[in-house]
């Protein structure tokens, strides 16, 4: 299973190096099962899983298209759709239900410019919502990317989202 921290940051669609994919399919296309981590390699080197890498990887494996994208719907790790830089996990446990939840998501859709599960136009932000990150004591809670940031207020969300904005606008 990938982590996110494994994922690179999404390539452009015409970017999409089917060579790499080529590669991959020589190892895993012979391994009994191989659809899994063919899909995963993909997706750790583009960042999600482009289309034409879908429809390479069918024609090799003599497989629908649709039985690879029900494979990548199925399972929560595989996104079909470039993701931003800044994946933010925002916690809808019960705690963090509680504590909030629920107003950091409505910050974050404004403050975005995204509906969560959609990635901002920018190619900056992508919001999900989880259902437990598994640190209640630390509730409400996000992670950005892999680091988990805890004891949020609606002031200090806005802030980290804030900083993140301004950090990209003087890198250029």
């Amino acid at each position: 299973m990938t982590t996110d921290a494994a994922v690179k940051a999404p390539v452009a669609a015409d970017d999409i190096d089917l060579d790499f994919v080529r590669e991959v399919l020589k190892k895993y296309s012979t391994v009994r099962g191989g659809i899994i981590p063919i899909m995963q390699k993909v997706q750790v080197h583009f960042g999600y899983l482009p289309k034409e890498a879908i429809r390479l990887i069918a024609k090799t494996l003599r497989v629908s298209e649709a039985q690879l994208v029900g494979v990548a719907t199925f399972y929560a790790q595989f996104r079909l759709t470039p993701r931003g830089k800044y994946m933010f996990k925002i916690c809808c446990g019960t705690a963090c239900h509680v504590k909030g939840a629920q107003k950091l998501i409505e910050i974050a859709k404004e403050k975005m410019g995204v509906k969560i599960g959609e990635t901002s136009p920018d190619k900056l932000f992508t919001p999900e919502r989880v259902a437990c990150i598994g640190a209640c004591s630390l509730a409400p809670l996000i992670t950005v990317n892999d680091e988990a940031i805890g004891y949020l207020t609606n002031d200090s969300f806005t802030e980290i989202i804030d900083n993140l904005i301004a950090k990209e606008a003087a890198a250029g």
